[in-house]
């Protein structure tokens, strides 16, 4: 499981000309499901963020956590971060998670967040064509992959 995480003032995703999410002061969270992935990375993903510390204190260090400020988290999905592009120029989309495997691991990965003190948890809509509006906060940008965390 990969996620990229990008610290924010303020998102939302829009699908369809509606808005399916949107938070203030918390994350952006683009979460790629890949082949072989389960529950196991979606529990130890979304402990990693909820217990991130790059939010500032007091004395401007990044020091806090979105528990610490009460933040929120926007979670997209998002296979496009299991390409492949080693070779040519079209991406190979081989490693991500097939739609029936991914779609319920996105699901309990949002909840999970909610399991690690996260009141406020919005989605966009998995498998849709989706307008992510952001303010980057920072910016702090995250990459993620549950392949390199250590047990």
């Amino acid at each position: 499981m990969k996620a990229v995480i990008q610290r924010v003032s303020e998102c939302s995703v829009t699908v369809d000309g509606n808005v399916t999410g949107s938070i203030k002061d918390g994350f952006l969270i683009l979460l790629g499901v890949e082949s072989g992935d389960t529950r196991a990375e979606a529990e130890k993903l979304s402990s990693k963020i909820a217990g991130l510390r790059v939010f500032t204190d007091e004395n401007d260090k990044m020091n806090l956590s979105l528990a610490d400020i009460n933040g929120s988290v926007l979670v997209v999905s998002n296979f496009t971060l299991c390409a492949n592009c080693r070779k040519g120029r079209r991406p190979n989309f081989e490693a991500a998670a097939r739609p029936d495997t991914a779609e319920p691991l996105y699901e309990y990965f949002c909840e999970c967040m909610k399991k690690n003190g996260i009141q406020k948890v919005e989605k966009g809509v998995f498998g849709a064509d989706m307008k992510v509006s952001l303010l980057n906060d920072g910016p702090v940008t995250l990459i993620i992959d549950t392949a390199q965390l250590a047990v």
